[in-house]
């Protein structure tokens, strides 16, 4: 069995080290300089030949969380790494996964691309923001469900009439997911776009009376959809509302729109750092759901039995 070692781009450090504590081994020792330009180049400070290595790094913006990551790869490659897995607990550019207006981008695609180029052999992430992006990659990606952590916390709460709720129609399989686990009912907003980041309007399709309703999405940007759909629900006489979002990306008026918001709380992972604390903000960690991953990797394990 091939050894393994754990390293952590700038960005991840407070996870990857989370993640290192699980898995039971100490971070690997990997500097990265920087030219007065900002210009980085990474170098790994101890052997890799050999061995399978973990690189941890989200790739949320700026831009140079991708570019770091890349150079890492690179370097583990030219320093004969028989393996290279990259550990992207978020992936960014994930919703731009298709051509759905004329002479646009595919994000997620192009990023594909660009770190199978680099040189990774295995993909590791959580909740894409649509699971197809998998198919996207020629090299094997193990997608971990982040239900694994948000569904002990949901039971642990005791909520008399749970019922899960999808913010918008390409959220309806997650809120499924979780309803039919605990086999509760669910509900649907409708929502329309005027642009990106901006609703013009929304409804609820299905009954929310008296219920303990839960919110479930993979990323909270501007937090706009979910504090509308949360107080639309609130109006149609829900007991309470509180939201699941694995990926608190959290920009503009994000932690304004959550304080003013009728949730009771907003449930997120670490998969990217906050940028302030709030008291409606409570972060669990997936750096167990991670270590248990690279585990069953190296043992080759059934990676899906980490699943609800």
């Amino acid at each position: 069995m091939s050894t393994v070692k754990l390293f952590s781009g700038t960005s991840s450090r407070y996870l990857a080290e989370k993640i290192a504590e699980a898995y039971g081994q100490p971070l690997g020792d990997l500097s990265i300089q920087k030219f007065s330009d900002g210009e980085m180049s990474p170098s790994f400070s101890e052997s890799v030949r050999g061995s399978d290595v973990f690189i941890i790094q989200s790739t949320f913006p700026p831009a140079d969380n991708i570019m770091e990551l890349l150079l890492i790869i690179d370097a583990a490659k030219r320093a004969s790494a028989q393996n290279v897995i990259v550990v992207i607990p978020y992936f960014g550019y994930a919703r731009q996964d298709r051509k759905d207006k004329p002479r646009v981008a595919i994000g997620a695609k192009l990023n594909a691309n660009i770190l199978m180029a680099a040189g990774a052999n295995r993909i590791m992430t959580c909740d894409l923001h649509a699971g197809q992006i998998q198919g996207f990659f020629d090299v094997p990606v193990d997608h971990m469900d982040g239900s694994a952590i948000f569904v002990p916390y949901l039971k642990s709460l005791q909520l008399d009439n749970i019922l899960f709720a999808a913010p918008d129609v390409g959220g309806v399989g997650r809120a499924r997911a979780f309803a039919s686990y605990f086999q509760a009912d669910m509900v649907v907003c409708d929502k329309h776009r005027k642009r990106a980041n901006e609703v013009a309007s929304m409804q609820v399709i299905g009954d929310v009376e008296g219920a303990d309703v839960v919110l479930v999405d993979d990323m909270v940007d501007t937090a706009g959809t979910i504090s509308k759909a949360a107080a639309i629900i609130k109006e149609k006489g829900a007991k309470s509302v509180r939201a699941v979002c694995t990926h608190p990306i959290l920009s503009g008026n994000a932690y304004e729109n959550i304080n003013n918001s009728v949730l009771e709380e907003l449930v997120v992972t670490d998969t990217i750092p906050l940028k302030k604390e709030s008291d409606k903000i409570k972060v669990l960690t997936v750096a167990n759901l991670f270590a248990g991953a690279i585990q069953k990797l190296q043992s080759h394990g059934s990676i899906s039995s980490l699943f609800i």
